[in-house]
């Protein structure tokens, strides 16, 4: 498996990925009917680094980091993962979040937050504490779930320095 960032080339195949992840509806805040024309702005932005990881010259999946906020609170970065589902179990989201903690220090990040980790998705949470994210807080009912409703959120936090 190679990590790179992406090129525009890889637009069709992240979009194949981004559109299965989000038609579920119980992972991320993203509306399931989202157009590929705002993939562009969610995925692809002038302010954000974009990674695939591909096997075989076949994306399996993606991520982008970026600075969580601007100006005074551009020191901590905030990071989204997908995997094509039908890659799923392999191991691609842990080798996606150890280059994005690789990444955010290279960038001279100090911490990395996720401000929305859906609580009902048990294995990125558990993951994500693998890698010493920490939950610092919750939304209580912050995320429609398709199939579950309103379901908390959490907010994980891992310090770099």
């Amino acid at each position: 498996m190679n990590i790179r960032k992406a090129k525009q080339f890889d637009y069709d195949s992240v979009w194949e990925i981004f559109s299965k992840v989000i038609t579920t509806g119980d992972t991320y805040v993203f509306n399931p009917n989202t157009p590929k024309s705002d993939l562009q702005k969610h995925w692809f932005a002038n302010y954000m680094k974009t990674y695939v990881i591909e096997e075989n010259d076949k994306l399996l999946g993606t991520y982008i980091i970026k600075p969580n906020q601007i100006d005074l609170g551009n020191h901590i970065a905030n990071c989204s993962y997908m995997v094509n589902p039908n890659s799923q179990g392999k191991g691609i989201g842990k080798t996606l979040c150890e280059h994005s903690i690789k990444t955010a220090k290279e960038n001279n990040f100090k911490a990395i937050q996720f401000n929305i980790v859906v609580s009902s998705n048990k294995n990125a949470v558990q993951l994500w504490k693998k890698y010493g994210f920490e939950i610092i807080g919750t939304t209580p009912k912050g995320f429609r779930h398709a199939k579950l409703g309103l379901v908390d959120t959490f907010i994980m936090y891992k310090d770099l320095t």
